[in-house]
């Protein structure tokens, strides 16, 4: 049972921040590491950050690495993703979804990508 929903998308000015958060169901967030994941249309899913199941490792792609920062909230079930210094180039669906393990993939089986939540940067 792991059940994300993910919330905080919106638009946003260049250079603008938001924070994402991912609030999970059941009893099982804090075995996972978590990871966030963003689809622009016509785009390949990619991983935008991880953060370990304790939350004392992370990993950013290079794209947003210094711009971004991810966190989570084990007692409240929540990973949070903030956005600062916003790009047009970040304009996507984000995702949230356990994985194996912070530098691993998403747990194998996992389909619940759910509707995301969508964050558009104007220019």
């Amino acid at each position: 049972q792991v059940q994300l929903v993910e919330s905080g998308g919106g638009l946003v000015q260049a250079g603008g921040s938001l924070r994402l958060s991912c609030v999970a169901s059941g009893r099982t967030f804090r075995s996972y590491a978590m990871g966030w994941f963003r689809q622009a249309p016509g785009k390949e899913r990619e991983q935008v950050a991880a953060i370990s199941w304790g939350g004392a490792s992370s990993t950013y792609a290079d794209s947003v690495k210094g711009r971004f920062t991810i966190s989570r909230d084990n007692a409240k079930n929540t990973v949070y993703l903030q956005m600062n210094s916003l790009k047009p180039e970040d304009t996507a669906v984000h995702y949230c979804a356990p994985k194996v393990t912070t530098g691993g993939p998403v747990l194998p089986g996992f389909g619940s990508w759910g509707q995301g939540t969508q964050v558009t940067v104007s220019s």
